[in-house]
């Protein structure tokens, strides 16, 4: 049996065909987001379409199984996105079962990249896991007894707006000092005072020994200890996965948080969570939705 797996980003629409049972990416498939922008109807909703009439044609058995992840809050029937302002305008609301005539189970991109992980990845086997991805802002999803956990108005496992330093700046859901903030990509320039754009700026002069680089990002790196720290109290998961482009840093990353993660987490008999690096990259969110689909009910 095969599934159909769409990840709706800003930038590009990415797309596989899956084998259902084995994990195998038969074929893969990237569209830009933003086409002809003088269309009546939004591009983005066309390409969907597109694609995954593409991967239809590829596969040797008939494929019903289609699972969508794109930012935002689904509705309680994962069968739209319910709430995501200021980003794809005509998301909010859009029946993708409707338009596209076939039951489509439609899951938030971050919760997408867990399952995706806890299905065929690094977390695979583990009944509870939590998983941060760093990239633009930060997301996250919160897998409890082999079950992804979503919760009152589909928002749990947004764990990026957590508060890391209670002094600090809101961030765009209102929280201070957010985990977000202390390290996603968005506030790069008013974290180092304008002297970087991005994070892999500033990691180059992290490499170069550029001591205020280095205090920027350990500061940064600091703060998301104390999340991951934070949130093994409260959910005591078996493994914390980090994804997103942030994590393409490695030992930049891993080395300085287990440093910080000796000095902040509470290990009770002296048992430390294991952190991993996601085993898939930017295709995640596509297997995910995938995965989803195929374990949710038919919606109709």
């Amino acid at each position: 049996m095969n599934a159909i797996g769409i990840d709706l980003g800003g930038t590009w629409i990415k797309g596989v065909l899956m084998n259902s049972e084995t994990g195998e990416i038969i074929k893969q498939l990237y569209h830009p987001t933003n086409g002809d922008k003088d269309r009546s109807t939004p591009h983005w909703q066309q390409a969907v379409a597109d694609t995954v009439a593409e991967l239809r044609a590829e596969s040797a058995t008939k494929v019903n199984t289609v699972g969508l992840s794109a930012p935002g809050l689904p509705n309680n029937t994962n069968q739209c996105i319910s709430f995501m302002p200021g980003r794809l305008s005509g998301l909010e609301g859009f029946h993708w079962g409707r338009f596209l005539g076939a039951p489509v189970h439609v899951v938030n991109d971050a919760h997408a990249a867990l399952l995706a992980e806890s299905r065929f990845g690094v977390a695979r086997g583990h009944k509870n896991v939590v998983m941060l991805t760093l990239g633009t802002g930060v997301g996250g999803g919160v897998l409890i007894d082999g079950k992804l956990y979503q919760g009152n108005l589909q928002k749990a496992g947004s764990l990026g707006h957590i508060t890391v330093d209670g002094m600090a700046d809101q961030d765009v859901a209102g929280q201070p000092g957010s985990l977000e903030n202390a390290i996603g990509n968005v506030t790069v320039a008013k974290r180092s005072m304008g002297r970087f754009s991005s994070t892999y700026e500033l990691l180059e002069a992290v490499k170069q020994r550029d001591y205020f680089a280095q205090w920027v990002w350990l500061s940064s790196v600091q703060k998301l200890a104390i999340g991951i720290s934070g949130l093994a109290n409260a959910f005591s998961p078996d493994l914390v996965v980090l994804g997103g482009g942030i994590t393409q840093a490695e030992d930049e990353l891993l080395l300085p948080l287990a440093d910080f993660m000796r000095c902040y987490e509470w290990r009770p008999g002296g048992h430390a969570t294991p952190i991993k690096l996601a085993q898939f990259g930017d295709m995640a969110g596509a297997i995910g939705a995938a995965s989803f689909a195929i374990q949710s009910e038919p919606l109709f």
